[in-house]
């Protein structure tokens, strides 16, 4: 399944922003919450904004491999997904304000999420088509 392939390419992602919120937290002694240290906040932030966006995207990429999708299309979607993700990060990660990567990689998942839901909503429709002879 090309699902799997962008799921693997995710949790890679997840994993590594998670590792750098627990060596921040490691290296200033900060066990739970984030101690009023503003840089282990964005990382948190990075972590948690990966792991609220992603499942879903997912789940609704595999549905629609499921349901039939060209390998290009799911393909096309799963590398946006990656990289939008991969941008928010940066963009998130480089400041806790404003920045291009945080805003174009939340504008692209959400987009992104929404075309694959209406894709998704129309191979479910599609299925109880009859045939018209």
């Amino acid at each position: 399944m090309i699902t799997l392939l962008y799921a693997s390419l995710c949790t890679i992602l997840v994993v590594f922003l998670a590792v750098r919120v627990v060596f921040w937290r490691f290296r200033h002694k900060i066990g739970i919450g984030d101690g009023g240290d503003r840089e282990l906040l964005k990382r948190m932030r990075a972590h948690g904004n990966a792991i609220e966006n992603m499942p879903l995207a997912l789940i609704l990429l595999g549905g629609m491999e499921l349901n039939g999708y060209s390998g290009t299309i799911i393909h096309s979607f799963g590398a946006v997904l990656f990289a939008s993700r991969v941008a928010h990060a940066i963009g998130l990660s480089m400041s806790s304000g404003t920045s291009v990567g945080r805003f174009a990689g939340s504008v692209f998942t959400w987009l992104l999420m929404l075309t694959m839901a209406g894709f998704a909503i129309v191979g479910y429709v599609m299925q109880f088509e009859t045939p018209a002879y």
